[in-house]
């Protein structure tokens, strides 16, 4: 005789529900059904680094990911050389034996800078004019201007910038932060994602995989807020099912979850279980988190954007909200930055799109002295090219490119790091991919050296086991 078949002959599903000691989930839905009596029982994942390596500088991360790989030689990194070479040849001394990633054995020529720059701030950081807004921010900010990475391609790309592996199955940096560190957010998911679509580029996907937890219990991977419509799927109860009998349902499907476990000892089922309390609370949570329309003008004017739009703008918004409420990573995607053609126009586009919202993102946070313990990175998964491709756009390019960060123990007005001459390779003080992740951690209170996992038979760690180092140049 089966498990169930013992189950159903012995007792009826009430009387397991009043019986068992095992009632978890009855637990959760008492806990919002009558929180005041059930508040002691309210447990919350409280991360395996307990307490952290070092104090603290940050509490969360709001990651901005420029999705298709934003030209630095637009945005943040002028290279008047490079102007001045337009139309020429590209010596042969930048490119021979490099790898191109749809250049390989054409022609190539220099292609200058198709934006204006110009300085802003106390600190007379150099960016594009079109980022007038950026510009008032732009003393919090560190823009790092010698970043490289080991892959070429988008997918890779995306996954080396997300896991610190190009090949997917790896914990995204989201659910490493929220394995070790914990979720401050009861009734919310401690990593949360939010996309946009953009304009003026080729819009190229991106994947679950990208926010996946990978070997990590499952409870850890992101979770999708989508921008229009319902934010996650099936969040609301079908017709003729109340929150009291959706309530039961969950309460008796974890009850039998955590007898099941008691005979197989499956970690899984435990992340079952929490998964369907969590879903649960975000029934309540999420509709009263997107919906922005008790938000004052003046915000919604700062930022840019209306209640639900589903822009950038919005999205940034609720990621104030999200961090307001104790959500551990908040990652932003906006797509369409991939310029193979028309980088000039396509990048006025973008910061049409962005320019506004992320300076209003710092602007809002510092004066809900919030910025402090915010740590704010802005990236692509690559560069650009400082030669041509069909005449007005730029190829992928991984040796050099640019960043930027804010907040959470960064010290801003300043730039770190430098492309030579013509912005093609980093030359000073090289930034990797594992160094950005060794940094974010450390702000975190993390020591990426000692933050690890078993995995066949191996400590995985984020930053890989390259040598990171975090990146002490730019701590406030």
């Amino acid at each position: 005789m089966t498990f169930l078949d013992r189950l159903q002959t012995e007792v009826n599903r009430r009387t397991f529900l009043r019986r068992s000691g095992y009632a978890v989930g009855a637990l959760a839905a008492g806990s919002l059904l009558r929180p005041e009596a059930m508040a002691a029982s309210n447990e919350k994942w409280l991360g395996v680094l307990q307490p952290r390596h070092h104090e603290p500088k940050a509490k969360r991360v709001i990651w901005m990911t420029m999705a298709g790989g934003a030209s630095h030689l637009e945005t943040w990194d002028y290279r008047p050389k490079l102007a001045e070479m337009h139309g020429q040849p590209m010596p042969e001394s930048f490119t021979k034996g490099q790898q191109i990633a749809q250049l390989q054995g054409q022609k190539l020529m220099c292609f200058g800078p198709q934006t204006k720059f110009a300085k802003f701030g106390q600190c007379g950081q150099e960016i594009c004019d079109y980022f007038k807004e950026t510009g008032t921010v732009v003393d919090e900010m560190c823009v790092i201007r010698s970043m490289t990475t080991d892959a070429i391609n988008h997918d890779p790309a995306h996954m080396f910038m997300n896991t610190g592996s190009q090949i997917a199955g790896r914990p995204s940096m989201g659910s490493w932060a929220l394995y070790g560190l914990g979720a401050e957010a009861a009734d919310l998911p401690g990593f949360l994602v939010l996309t946009s679509l953009g304009r003026g580029g080729q819009n190229q996907p991106i994947a679950a995989r990208q926010w996946s937890s990978g070997f990590l219990p499952s409870k850890f991977q992101g979770v999708h807020l989508r921008s229009k419509g319902d934010p996650v799927l099936y969040l609301t109860n079908p017709p003729g099912i109340s929150r009291e009998l959706q309530g039961d349902v969950v309460s008796t499907i974890n009850s039998l979850n955590a007898q099941y476990d008691t005979l197989v000892d499956d970690p899984e089922i435990a992340t079952r279980i929490a998964q369907y309390e969590m879903a649960f609370k975000m029934q309540a949570s999420v509709p009263e988190l997107i919906d922005t329309t008790n938000e004052p003008a003046h915000v919604f004017e700062l930022y840019g954007c209306k209640s639900g739009d589903g822009s950038f703008a919005s999205n940034c918004l609720l990621a104030r909200r999200l961090a307001e409420r104790g959500v551990r990573f908040i990652q932003l995607y906006h797509k369409d930055w991939d310029h193979h053609g028309g980088v000039g126009d396509g990048v006025r586009l973008k910061a049409e799109e962005i320019d506004r919202a992320q300076a209003a993102l710092i602007k809002d946070l510092k004066q809900r002295d919030m910025l402090k313990d915010t740590l704010i990175v802005w990236a692509g998964e690559f560069g650009r090219t400082p030669m041509s491709q069909g005449g007005n756009g730029r190829d992928h390019h991984n040796k050099g490119f640019s960043i930027w960060m804010a907040g959470g123990g960064i010290k801003g007005g300043i730039s770190y790091g430098s492309t030579d001459e013509l912005g093609y390779a980093a030359v000073e003080n090289v930034v990797t991919v594992h160094d950005v992740h060794a940094t974010m951690l450390h702000l975190l209170g993390v020591d990426h050296n000692r933050f690890s996992y078993k995995f066949q038979g191996l400590d995985a760690r984020l930053s890989g086991v390259e040598g990171a180092q975090v990146i002490k140049g730019i701590l406030a």
